[in-house]
């Protein structure tokens, strides 16, 4: 059975989103201060932004070290897309 590029890019595209919900979770629980489950249904997207490209807790050495994982994997997620596209 023959894959081409594009069906290849998709499995990765699809094998790397899968953890995606736990690190969004995880970084909006350390953006909001809480550990509430419910912080994953509500549509709060100022303060997570602020808190992905800026640095809302400079004396949080926890959140600086997941603040710079969650933007590696978020870029590596577009450029797997970007290349599904391309292709």
């Amino acid at each position: 059975m023959e894959f081409s590029i594009k069906n290849i890019l998709f499995f990765f595209f699809v094998a790397w989103g899968f953890p995606m919900g736990y690190y969004r979770s995880k970084f909006r629980k350390i953006v909001y201060e809480t550990d509430s489950w419910t912080i994953n249904i509500k549509p709060l997207f100022w303060k997570e932004l602020k808190g992905l490209f800026g640095n809302l807790y400079p004396e949080n050495h926890s959140y600086k070290k997941f603040r710079n994982f969650y933007l590696f994997y978020l870029s590596i997620y577009l450029l797997l897309f970007l290349a599904y596209l391309a292709v």
